[in-house]
């Protein structure tokens, strides 16, 4: 009776496992923050906004029984329209003062993925990465291929000039000045991202950046690497990072979380943060989101804090931005 209860309790991954009708939706805006009142209230106000409406796209798609990857890319293009961010308006410069943006979505369905790197004219990038996945046989494009197909699949173009922001500009002047990256470290590393478990069972990721400023020789972080800043499986987990990109690819971060819980069955905030602690062993430091096949969520990181909400079926919209905020 013993080893059957066992067998029962080992549920076959890939296989939906929530009750009909719970939906949830969790986000992120970058990790790095500093300590606890480095934001002005009127600030920490205005990323908490941010963050609420990214979340009301989400949830408006998931309450009405959408899928997950609809939700996620939703909730993505809403945050990459808000210059707070360093993903689409407000990226970061490059060394050479252009803005290259990076971004991929995964429908955890299927297993399909899609992604860019270096693309300079696409409003939306997570959604040029959904035309990637979809109509594409492939799974990257970079640069001017990106760019091309981004125009071939119709989907909006911008000016490059529509990225940049004067705040933005000017940490990039004071980067060429001085050559360092320990520039705003209210939001060292803006990547954004999100994960959602839709009414049907299905799990899906979402992450977009604008990089690293200064970066340079066509850099790609983690962000458009599916498994290392991206991933989503159903009956496991489905992940989106930000952070140090070189330390969370030698890590695999967004594969070791869903390997963690498939094979060594660790609940997802244990996988979660056992994976940050193997990139802080590494010389890294950032954070994660991770959400497993029930829709509990974990947010790890080992940065002071991370911008961050979540909101479900049957749970408000909550937003934090310090490490300390539950």
């Amino acid at each position: 009776m013993k080893a059957m209860i066992a067998i029962l309790c080992m549920a076959p991954l890939g296989a939906p496992l929530q009750a009909a009708g719970n939906w949830q939706l969790a986000i992120h805006g970058g990790a790095g923050v500093v300590d606890p009142g480095s934001l002005t209230p009127a600030m920490d106000a205005a990323y908490r906004a941010s963050l609420n409406r990214a979340l009301e796209a989400g949830a408006a798609v998931l309450s009405k029984g959408g899928a997950s990857l609809d939700a996620v890319e939703a909730a993505v293009r809403t945050l990459e329209d808000d210059p707070l961010f360093n993903a689409g308006k407000g990226s970061v410069f490059t060394a050479e003062g252009r803005n290259e943006l990076d971004a991929s979505i995964m429908d955890g369905s299927n297993r399909k993925a899609g992604a860019v790197a270096g693309v300079t004219r696409t409003r939306n990038p997570v959604s040029l990465a959904r035309a990637v996945m979809e109509k594409s046989t492939h799974v990257m494009l970079t640069g001017l291929g990106a760019d091309a197909f981004s125009v071939q699949q119709g989907l909006e173009q911008v000016e490059p000039e529509y990225f940049r922001t004067e705040e933005r500009w000017q940490q990039y002047l004071q980067w060429r000045d001085k050559r360092t990256s320990l520039l705003d470290r209210t939001h060292a590393y803006g990547t954004v991202g999100a994960v959602a478990l839709d009414q049907a069972g299905h799990l899906a990721a979402a992450t977009s950046t604008g990089g690293l400023t200064g970066k340079r020789w066509g850099r790609v972080g983690d962000s458009p690497i599916i498994g290392a800043g991206t991933y989503a499986e159903d009956g496991v987990c489905a992940v989106s990072a930000t952070g140090t990109g070189e330390f969370f690819i030698r890590a695999s971060a967004a594969r070791q979380v869903r390997d963690r819980i498939a094979w060594h069955r660790e609940s997802v905030k244990s996988a979660a943060d056992n994976t940050i602690k193997d990139i802080g062993g590494l010389g890294g430091d950032g954070g994660l989101i991770a959400m497993d096949a029930r829709g509990r969520v974990a947010f790890a990181m080992n940065s002071p804090g991370m911008y961050r909400g979540s909101v479900g079926a049957t749970q408000p919209a909550h937003t934090a931005i310090y490490a300390s905020e539950k």
